[in-house]
């Protein structure tokens, strides 16, 4: 099964980005450093993930 890596279109080209990808329904989401690659990913259920982007789009995370 090939992975599609994604990251932002708002990412410069500094290259401090965070790549996401489906990797299956059953495994969830994957993320990974985009300068680091070769270091792995962290593998998060989509609906942790959706929770997450949630929280920080309202404002719930803001220190």
């Amino acid at each position: 099964m090939s992975v599609n890596w994604r990251k932002s279109s708002h990412s410069g080209t500094q290259g401090d980005c965070v790549e996401v990808a489906v990797l299956s329904e059953r495994a969830g989401i994957g993320l990974r450093d985009s300068k680091n690659t070769e270091l792995g990913h962290l593998t998060v259920p989509a609906e942790a993930l959706k929770g997450l982007l949630r929280r920080i789009k309202a404002g719930d995370l803001d220190v």
